[in-house]
């Protein structure tokens, strides 16, 4: 049985960690906040670019190439948004998870979408290339043996919109040299700070159904924090065509931007959970050594008296 003193030592020790974990739970639960606005903040940028697609969608049916190109799935590259660190909960391990199951079952990742139609690729196996955005999805990919082109380690906490840019001009500049036929992303969507859920969605080609989706998600979203549509009317010049060329781009990189604030919420809401539970069991482990450490005390106690007693009654006799 452990000493009176190694269980003070012990009790102290964890007490020390549950003050360490209740400072990094309120330090996640600030960076949540934070987050969960940067998410909010680029709704008014998808709403407006989601309008000018639709007064815009006549203009899909003729056109056929460049970003909305459908192709025969033969090579996918595909983005992984995970952390840079650990103490996040299941943050990591579910984005993983999902990696290496559309890696083993790729079946979905063969289909192209034309409208509500799909082209299923023919090919047995189709290559898979990976852009990383934080160190613990660049380890997952290498020990599934696939290609990493381009590892972004420094976009996995809040990046600006101009640090996105480089991202998508790589994805873009490969898909249009047909290098490769479907670009996806797989991140974890922010639901709230209970439910994060891990997705992985169609960048290209340029899906109107994915991009009805997202736009849906960020309603949900914004309703739970009070924000209202902004309505605003403009004229299309010179040809909606031409347009679309120049807002194609910015609705890419708007989608991996959005990936990785979703991201950022759902990983600070992740380790500000863990972080809690762990101040919990820290707190219930201190509780029961507590109550040992008193047990020991109290029977030590008990041993004295009866000691002298004893004593006593043999000094009498």
């Amino acid at each position: 049985m452990a000493s009176t003193k190694d269980i003070q030592r012990r009790i102290k020790s964890v007490g020390n960690t549950q003050k360490i974990t209740r400072a990094m739970e309120m330090v996640s639960a600030a960076k949540m906040r934070k987050a969960v606005v940067s998410v909010l903040a680029i709704r008014p940028y998808a709403h407006a670019a989601w309008g000018v697609l639709t007064n815009l969608s006549r203009a899909f049916a003729e056109y056929k190439t460049g970003l909305l190109e459908v192709r025969e799935v033969k090579r996918v590259l595909a983005i992984a948004v995970t952390s840079n660190r650990g103490l996040c909960g299941a943050f990591n391990s579910q984005i993983a998870k999902k990696i290496r199951e559309e890696i083993l079952h790729p079946e979905s990742l063969k289909i192209n979408r034309v409208g509500k139609e799909k082209i299923e690729s023919t090919q047995e196996n189709v290559e898979i290339d990976f852009i990383t955005i934080g160190k613990k999805g660049e380890n997952v990919v290498r020990r599934t043996g696939k290609n990493i082109v381009a590892s972004f380690n420094d976009l996995s906490y809040l990046p600006k919109a101009e640090d996105v840019r480089v991202v998508g001009k790589m994805v873009i500049d490969d898909y249009l040299a047909k290098k490769y036929d479907k670009v996806v992303i797989f991140y974890t969507d922010y639901v709230s700070a209970m439910s994060q859920q891990a997705k992985v969605r169609q960048l290209l080609p340029i899906s109107k159904i994915d991009l009805e989706k997202q736009i849906a998600e960020m309603d949900v979203l914004a309703k739970e924090y009070g924000l209202k549509d902004i309505h605003s009317e403009y004229k299309v010049e010179p040809t909606p065509e031409i347009v679309l060329e120049h807002i194609f781009p910015r609705l890419i990189e708007m989608q991996i931007y959005h990936a990785i604030l979703e991201s950022n919420a759902s990983k600070e809401s992740s380790r500000m959970l863990a972080m809690r539970n762990a101040t919990d069991a820290a707190g219930e482990m201190k509780d029961s050594l507590t109550f040992v450490f008193n047990q020991i005390r109290q029977g030590k106690i008990t041993q004295e008296i009866a000691e002298i007693s004893a004593g006593r009654a043999a000094l009498e006799n």
